[in-house]
């Protein structure tokens, strides 16, 4: 049995333009830790694409991968290659990948806790060199996205609420000018109302500006809502694929990731029977 979920092309239509091609990469860390095995992805320009999965399944390293931040942690793409705005990108420093517009958002609201909201704004610019007038119009942009961090732009980061610091990590990396940006696990910790917040301001900069999104997310149903296409990982390996609305109504995906069959939920007990049945690898 397959569950790859197929798309219709036609010889005639016309070729998506791709930001990014992650093609059949393996992650080796400490010279012997398996952790992706064949991962490929696209994202087209201008597109929002999920990477979904459970803990532990990938999503966060097949990220650091894109972004080349493995090696902080011991980690290597030992086979594959990944193509960023036409250019292969593996073996660049993580500086000539933010130069180059390609910006991760870490898990976790990784602000500088000791600086002030404006103060970690403008750290995400410091790759630029188009001067004062263009990143104070840039600033703008972004308190016009997140009123909210106009409002504290003096607090000390690490003084504000979960919610303020993940806004303020997205407008950072939007202060570099980015073409795409990896955003991991946003909605982590969050209260719902906040989470559709920020994934509205995420769909507002993807229509709005352009940027094209690659989102690592847990929350399979918020994701897939914004989401165009998306990819589901299971230990280490993309297991599935497909659009958002055919994923989304996929019985296996309500099973496995919504806790619902049939219109009804899913025991915790149902559920490590279907986990054990490994019916992803069939």
């Amino acid at each position: 049995m397959t569950l790859a979920v197929q798309t219709e092309t036609t010889s005639s239509a016309p070729a998506v333009e791709k930001i990014l091609t992650v093609n059949n990469i393996e992650v080796i860390y400490d010279q012997i830790i398996l952790v992706l095995k064949g991962v490929s992805l696209d994202v087209p320009k201008g597109g929002i694409v999920a990477l979904l999965g459970a803990n532990g399944a990938g999503k966060t390293t097949t990220l650091k991968a894109i972004s080349n931040l493995l090696h902080a942690e011991r980690g290597d793409v030992t086979k594959g290659s990944i193509i960023f705005d036409g250019e292969e990108v593996q073996n660049r420093s993580p500086n000539e990948l933010v130069r180059r517009g390609c910006i991760q958002v870490m898990e976790g609201r990784q602000c500088f806790a000791h600086l002030s909201i404006e103060e970690n704004l403008l750290t995400g610019a410091f790759t630029r060199r188009d001067g004062r007038a263009a990143i104070k119009r840039d600033m703008d942009m972004v308190y016009g996205y997140f009123p909210k961090l106009f409002e504290r732009r003096s607090s000390l980061a690490g003084y504000t609420s979960g919610g303020e610091q993940q806004m303020c990590a997205v407008g950072r990396a939007l202060m570099s000018r980015p073409k795409m940006i990896l955003l991991d696990e946003p909605s982590m910790g969050l209260a719902p109302q906040i989470v559709e917040e920020i994934f509205e301001i995420v769909k507002g900069l993807n229509e709005s500006q352009g940027v094209s999104f690659l989102l690592a997310e847990q929350n399979t149903n918020m994701a897939l809502r914004y989401a165009t296409y998306g990819y589901i990982l299971e230990n280490g390996r993309v297991v599935m694929d497909g659009d958002a609305k055919s994923l989304s109504e996929n019985e296996d995906v309500k099973e496995f990731y919504l806790g619902i069959s049939e219109g009804r939920r899913k025991s915790f007990r149902d559920g490590k029977h279907y986990r054990r049945r490994k019916r992803w690898l069939a």
